[in-house]
């Protein structure tokens, strides 16, 4: 089934991708870290945006967070990778709290 941005889910090995694309990258950076071109490969990575808002101990705003779709460290610099084809507001909006809060520009492919 179809997202509404027209990405295929898709599975590899067991692991579940929300495009062809997505998963298409999984298998590139998987051979880059074999070949030691990458390291610490890791996917699905969170970052806390916003924490929870409470009143009166009751939670009246939930956290707002950015799942990385790729984590890993190049050159000894760490990479936050991205795969993207729509940039949707709410992404670019998370995109810039990730440099503000975290001095991380992330890489979109």
């Amino acid at each position: 089934m179809m997202s509404k941005y027209h990405s295929t889910p898709t599975e590899v090995n067991g692991i579940r991708f929300d495009s062809k694309r997505e998963a298409n990258r999984w298998a590139e950076l998987r051979l880059l870290e074999r070949a030691g071109k990458i390291e610490k490969l890791k996917r699905q990575v969170k970052y806390l945006l916003i924490p929870s808002q409470y009143r009166d101990g009751k939670c009246i705003e939930r956290e707002a967070s950015y799942i990385a779709d790729f984590v890993y460290v190049k050159d000894g610099h760490l990479v936050v990778e991205d795969c993207k084809g729509f940039r949707t507001p709410e992404y670019k909006i998370k995109r810039k709290l990730m440099l503000q809060l975290y001095d991380i520009r992330l890489v979109e492919t």
